[in-house]
């Protein structure tokens, strides 16, 4: 069975998705806090982390930050907000998808579902004949999704390794924002194509000696992004 963990300072609306979840066969566990949220998400292991932005002591966006930088669970945002720059915020934190409140708990079942269910088959696929990629002093483990530049490991959220992962498989070949979207997170997902460019300017941090300037990760004006191997 599923487990899901719940971090939601309005307790009607945590019980609320909590019956919601667990008619639909999900287990579920409630914090209503953010630091002891953000401890039960550091020390157990959960299927999905459904997390209100704005919670007391620590709010959402701090606890996806944290939780984001050592585990690959799927996280999705809840809040009451509605401005843009919040969702680009949020995703560009690592976090999979985004709620606004007031939702249908029908519409949070079916979220929960399909990223349950793409977070299985996109594990199920990035298992190519070799686990390890190696292209000029950058290693990416496929078997412990571990990324090494010149031997110094390098921490990825979820997304950012899917990303890199995705172009590096794919070497000297154009992708389009609208393409890496669609096939990173799907077109069902909240946000937009803005967060492909987010995650790029964040991978370009950690692996390019000079983002700027990028060894690895080439933008192509008008088309897209393309990962040189040489």
């Amino acid at each position: 069975m599923k487990k899901i963990l719940i971090i939601e300072d309005e307790k009607s609306i945590a019980e609320l998705e909590r019956d919601y979840l667990e008619i639909n066969g999900f287990q579920t566990e409630i914090v209503l806090t953010g630091d002891q949220g953000l401890q039960r998400a550091l020390t157990h292991d959960f299927d999905l982390i459904l997390l209100d932005v704005m919670l007391p002591n620590v709010d959402g966006f701090e606890i996806c930050k944290k939780v984001r930088s050592v585990k690959d669970v799927p996280i999705i945002l809840v809040t009451a907000k509605k401005e843009e720059i919040d969702k680009i915020r949020g995703l560009g934190l690592g976090a999979d998808d985004y709620l606004v409140k007031p939702f249908s708990p029908n519409e949070l079942v079916a979220r929960v579902k399909a990223h349950l269910s793409r977070y299985e088959r996109l594990m199920m696929r990035q298992k190519p004949e070799s686990n390890e990629i190696y292209i000029r002093g950058l290693i990416i483990d496929n078997s412990s999704r571990r990324v090494f530049v010149n031997n110094q490991e390098v921490v990825f959220t979820t997304k950012e390794f899917d990303v890199l992962t995705f172009l590096a498989s794919h070497p000297n070949q154009v992708f389009s924002k609208d393409h890496l979207f669609e096939r990173i997170w799907g077109y069902d997902s909240a946000g937009d194509v803005s967060t492909v460019t987010v995650h790029i300017r964040k991978i370009r941090e950690k692996i390019e000696h000079d983002p700027s300037n990028p060894d690895y990760i080439e933008t192509v004006w008008g088309a897209g992004y393309r990962f040189k191997d040489n």
